[in-house]
């Protein structure tokens, strides 16, 4: 990651609820005039939008906003911060793209919270490698779970049990 603007450790990370993931196309197809059609990949990141919902207090709000206008550059500017992914909650590299208009969306509610929503642009999500992704096509997961917990259980509490310090 090249970015050094971090999601302010004090605020909430976005509710699971209303999270999406929207993977852009990077392929471009060519509608033939006979036969099928011809599809070819444009280039090899493409962002994925993900719509994102946080429930600020007062002052996290307060602090919200001072921060996006501050530190981000008003939405312009990437930032990391730590997303629900496919490998589970991982860092991002994120900018505001907002909805229709506007970089995000503020409703307040009773008892001092607000309700803000916006769509965030992901530079490149992580996720498995080359590797991984192999051992998880070829192998029994659930067995390989398994054995890696049996494992642990072995090294760290039977061994570690009868090591006498």
């Amino acid at each position: 990651m090249t970015t050094t603007i971090s999601w302010p450790a004090r605020l909430p990370l976005p509710t699971f609820e209303g999270t999406s993931l929207e993977q852009q196309d990077s392929c471009l197809r060519t509608e033939m005039e006979a036969g099928p059609a011809r599809q070819r990949r444009r280039f090899t990141q493409a962002p994925t939008r993900m719509p994102v919902r946080w429930r600020f207090r007062d002052v996290d709000f307060a602090t919200f906003e001072a921060w996006f206008k501050l530190k981000v550059g008003s939405g312009a500017n990437w930032f990391s911060i730590a997303l629900l992914g496919g490998i589970g909650l991982a860092t991002h590299e994120a900018r505001f793209l907002g909805q229709g208009g506007v970089p995000y969306k503020a409703v307040p509610n009773r008892g001092g919270v607000w309700i803000v929503t916006s769509v965030l642009e992901i530079r490149e999500r992580p996720m498995l490698d080359d590797g991984a992704l192999e051992i998880l096509l070829v192998e029994d997961v659930p067995a390989l779970f398994s054995n890696i917990a049996a494992l642990h259980s072995t090294l760290h509490v039977d061994l570690t049990d009868s090591i006498r310090w």
